[in-house]
């Protein structure tokens, strides 16, 4: 039987296994379930790493068009770094419209911040030598950073861990990779993170703090 039937004057109804599957009960949602995937990941963590999720970095770049609106309609704008293969959002903020907030900044910490602060002068330093990748040793990372905290504060255990939690978090948001025991990697996302601006005005203001410390 052709789509159209002429004798009786109807089209020929869709299957019911032709219809889209509901994902839980009452799903009026139209997107398939590895896009819905990727748009809550986007949501909710700060980063999307092609290197990390190479299947979900695929998903989002096939399904670009429909996922930056989805986001458009919560005032939240995607930023595609197709270069470095990292993905992230940015709160939409207008002086024209009132927009309501739904990210909230979560700053790094002092700890977080000082490692980070190493981390993007580690990195400058080997790319600006042609080297295409950087590390860092747990050992060295401590070091330089005790060097910046308080010296009146001889607790050396409590300032280590909260370089190693620091590490921990820069870690799971994507901007070290840990190729060994104590060993990382410095990923390109640490660019996205802090710019060479900012890293040269955090970089000043630290060695007039030590300066003054020492």
């Amino acid at each position: 039987m052709s789509e159209v039937d002429d004798a009786a004057g109807f089209i020929e109804p869709v299957s019911m296994e032709d219809d889209p599957a509901e994902l839980f009960a009452g799903d009026t949602g139209t997107l398939d379930v590895d896009v819905r995937r990727v748009l809550v990941r986007l949501l909710r963590r700060r980063f999307l790493l092609a290197e990390k999720h190479p299947a979900q970095w695929r998903t989002l770049l096939e399904n670009q068009q429909i996922i930056e609106s989805r986001l458009h309609d919560l005032f939240v704008r995607l930023v595609v770094d197709h270069d470095r293969g990292i993905a992230y959002k940015q709160q939409v903020r207008s002086a024209e419209l009132e927009v309501p907030i739904l990210l909230r900044d979560d700053p790094y910490n002092r700890a977080e911040t000082l490692v980070l602060v190493h981390l993007r002068t580690v990195y400058q330093r080997e790319r600006s030598t042609g080297e295409t990748s950087a590390r860092v040793d747990i050992e060295e990372l401590e070091q330089t950073v005790l060097t910046y905290f308080d010296p009146d504060d001889h607790n050396l255990a409590r300032s280590q861990r909260e370089i190693q939690n620091a590490v921990q978090r820069l870690a799971a948001d994507g901007l070290l990779t840990e190729e060994s025991q104590g060993r990382y990697r410095i990923t390109p996302l640490v660019e996205v993170v802090l710019s060479i601006e900012r890293l040269t005005e955090l970089s000043g203001w630290l060695r007039e703090r030590n300066g003054a410390a020492t």
